[in-house]
């Protein structure tokens, strides 16, 4: 199992950018996927994710209106996109697959429910 996070970058205040998260030796068809991401000196923060079975998003209130998060099965890469950018969402964010399969209830926002992990994709916001 491997996700390759993707797609980090510097914009200003305002800008626009967009992850990948690319899946490899899995499909994402089966699994929930979340994004997280880790500020400097902060604790790492549940963003966003996609539940499989229930064909539902979620979004943390600080990026609601702002970010989305979409599939493309047929890359078998999951998307978060982000605009409207601002200072504070400066940090490196993850992806990340659900421990279970067709979780049922919808995706979780718990770290630990995740069990494989991209290696981090760098976004600055300056203003």
């Amino acid at each position: 199992v491997q996700l390759q996070a993707s797609g980090g970058g510097s914009v200003q205040v305002g800008g626009s950018l967009r992850l990948s998260c690319a899946a490899s030796k899995f499909t994402l068809d089966y699994y929930d996927i979340g994004w997280f991401r880790q500020a400097p000196g902060k604790e790492r923060e549940w963003v966003s994710c996609s539940s499989r079975r229930h064909s539902r998003t979620d979004y943390t209130d600080s990026v609601k209106g702002r970010f989305t998060i979409s599939r493309d099965d047929a890359e078998n890469t999951v998307y978060l996109q982000m605009d409207s950018l601002k200072p504070e969402d400066t940090a490196v964010y993850y992806c990340a697959r659900d421990r279970q399969r067709l979780r049922v209830g919808g995706c979780p926002r718990g770290g630990a429910l995740y069990a494989y992990w991209g290696q981090g994709t760098l976004v600055t916001v300056s203003s």
